[in-house]
Parts: C-alpha cells; sequence; structure tokens
C-alpha cells in the first residue's frame, strides 16, 4: 500500500512539475466554466457559489498583499470594494447606453478597480508613516468614512441602496478576472518589486538602509490592492443586482481577514484555500442560522492557536513558484544537507 501511494505522489509531483500543467487547468476551467453557464451543467445555486468563491479569492488575493506580505495591517478592504461596486454600478446602469450593458460591462469592472486603486492611493499617503495597529485604525476609519459618505448621498439610494443593475456577472467572467488578478499578484510578489514588499514585512527600517524605496513599494501595494478589491466589488454588484452600505462595513473587511488568516498569510494558495473554505463552509453552516455567526470565529481562534499562521503560512504551491525560484530553493536545501552530513 505505501508503495502504490509512494508511486502515486510521484506520479503527481510529475504531472505538476510540468510546466503546461498550469496553462492547461487554466484553459480546461475556462472552458469548462462557460459550459456550465451557458448548458447549464451546474445547478444555479451551485455556480452561484462558485461566483461567490471567486469574488472571495479575489479579496483574499489583494489583501493578503498588504497583510500578509507587506506584514502591515490593513482592516478596510470592505472599503475599497464598496467604491467599486458603486462605481461600476452607476456606469452600467445611468451612463452607458441599455443595449451596450453587456458589451462594456468590461469597461465598468475596470473603472470600478481603477477609481479603488485612485482612493487606495489617497489611503497610502497616510500609511507611510504608520504601522501595526496605527495603520489598521487609518484603515478602519476609512471604511467608515466610505460607508457614512454614501449613506448620506441620496445620488446613489443612500441608506435604501442602489438597484437596477443587470446580472452581467456569469461563471466565465468571474474565472476570468479571478485568474488575472491571481497571476497578476503572483507574478508581482516574485518580482524584484515582491523582494521589496517582503523586506519590510521582516524589517523595514533595514530595507529602506538597504536602498529599498519602501514609500514607492508601500503606495503600489496599496494601489494594486484596492484596484483588486474594486473588481471584486463590481463583480459583486452585478451579481446581487442590489448594494447597499450596510454589506460594506467592517463585518465584511472582518469576512475578509478570516479568509487571509485562516488559508495562511503571505501565501496565494493559502489565500484560495481561506476564501474556499470560508465561503463554502458558510453556507453549508446557513441552516443554523445566527449560530454560524458564532461557530466561524471559533474554528478561527482553534486555528489561531494550533496553527498562527493559517493552513498554508508562508508556503506555496510548487506550480506558484517560478522555476527558477523553485530549482534554487532546491539546490539550496541540497547544499544545507551536504553540509549537515559532512558536519
Amino acid at each position: 500500500m505505501s508503495t502504490v501511494l509512494k508511486s502515486a505522489g510521484r506520479g503527481w509531483r510529475e504531472i505538476t512539475g510540468n510546466r503546461a500543467f498550469m496553462p492547461s487547468l487554466i484553459v480546461a476551467g475556462f472552458v469548462f466554466s462557460f459550459a456550465a453557464a451557458q448548458f447549464e451543467l451546474l445547478d444555479p445555486y451551485v455556480q452561484l457559489i462558485l461566483m461567490y468563491v471567486g469574488i472571495n479569492i479575489i479579496l483574499a488575493s489583494s489583501l493578503n498583499l498588504i497583510n500578509g506580505y507587506m506584514g502591515e495591517f490593513s482592516v478596510g478592504h470592505a472599503g475599497f470594494m464598496a467604491v467599486g461596486a458603486y462605481t461600476a454600478s452607476i456606469l452600467t446602469v445611468s451612463v452607458f447606453p441599455g443595449g451596450a450593458t453587456f458589451l462594456l460591462f468590461p469597461l465598468a469592472v475596470l473603472a470600478g478597480g481603477l477609481v479603488s486603486a485612485l482612493v487606495g492611493l489617497v489611503v497610502a499617503v497616510p500609511s507611510f508613516k504608520t504601522r501595526g495597529d496605527y495603520l489598521a485604525i487609518v484603515t478602519l476609519a476609512f471604511n467608515m468614512i466610505i460607508k457614512s459618505l454614501i449613506e448620506n448621498l441620496e445620488a446613489v439610494g443612500g441608506p435604501r441602496g442602489f438597484l437596477g443593475m443587470e446580472k452581467l456577472t456569469t461563471l466565465p467572467w468571474v474565472f476570468f478576472w479571478t485568474v488575472l488578478s491571481v497571476w497578476i499578484i503572483r507574478n508581482l510578489v516574485y518580482s524584484n518589486f515582491g523582494r521589496g514588499v517582503l523586506s519590510i514585512r521582516e524589517d523595514e527600517i533595514a530595507s529602506d538602509l538597504m536602498s529599498v524605496n519602501t514609500r514607492h513599494v508601500k503606495l503600489i501595494a496599496f494601489v494594486v490592492s484596492s484596484f483588486f478589491a474594486g473588481i471584486a466589488g463590481a463583480l459583486f454588484a452585478h451579481l446581487l443586482q442590489y448594494i447597499n452600505p450596510r454589506m460594506f462595513d467592517i463585518l465584511k473587511s472582518t469576512d475578509i481577514l478570516i479568509m487571509v488568516y485562516l488559508g495562511g498569510i503571505g501565501s496565494i494558495a493559502g489565500s484560495i484555500i481561506g476564501a474556499t473554505i470560508f465561503t463554502v463552509l458558510l453556507e453549508i453552516l446557513r441552516p443554523m442560522g445566527l449560530w454560524r455567526m458564532v461557530l466561524m470565529p471559533l474554528l478561527l481562534v482553534i486555528l489561531m492557536i494550533f496553527r498562527p499562521r493559517g493552513i498554508m503560512g508562508l508556503r506555496e504551491f510548487r506550480w506558484f513558484v517560478p522555476l527558477h525560484d523553485f530549482l534554487a530553493v532546491r539546490l539550496w536545501r541540497r547544499k544545507k544537507e551536504a553540509a549537515d552530513a559532512s558536519s
């Protein structure tokens, strides 16, 4: 039995280690998402859950860039999501011509992301001189400001909410934006800029002394993170076809934080796992009513006690790691093992 398991594991590693594995998986996923939406291969409820999973993956991956990779603590992600949701909704309802909303939907999603990125730029400026708990206070205040501002704007429905959007968010669109966001964040993390982000997490003063432009790194990280939060908000709004300020309060930011720390900090794979587990488990526990809102934080507390960094904390699936990084780490481990053996 052990021989069979070892051979199966070796075969799986060979398959996933192939450079064509990930592109093939993405193409297969897109074809399946399109077929499932067009030919109803999946129940509409299952499709809805899958779309929620994709949107939450975008939110968790983008927040992990700040809280996981950069080591900061932002709690205002729902505010960026709200900006993207309302921007895209206003465009599709009041600006774009009625018959062309389906064709112009990608532009509305991009506009939601860009406006959120612009707001993220404004939030990034005070973050230059704050870290940890102080940054949490700044981003919390931002979330409350956005929520209060929307509640007092009658042009977008105020506390009653905003509606009238068509259901433009489909499974293929969610799959496309999810893959794009994960791919961009992954490339960003493993670039020279990403090394600067990681250095801030380890020691900001030391990284500044080693010629890392910490202000520039923080600025780009906040802008990218808020951009994808806006993308997720635009998709969310055109999936529900109704939004109101209460959907984007501190509780929504807390849900995103739970996904990040459940899956694991500093890990794209962790963001995917955390968002998937949280979304699916929340639906499974829905018959329990309010008790599910007690059980989910309790599970997180237990996880933080026994695994503080989350399920995949500071670890990554092999196919998310660039080939040269993977080979370098493997060579380093072999040299270390040889040095330990000789000593």
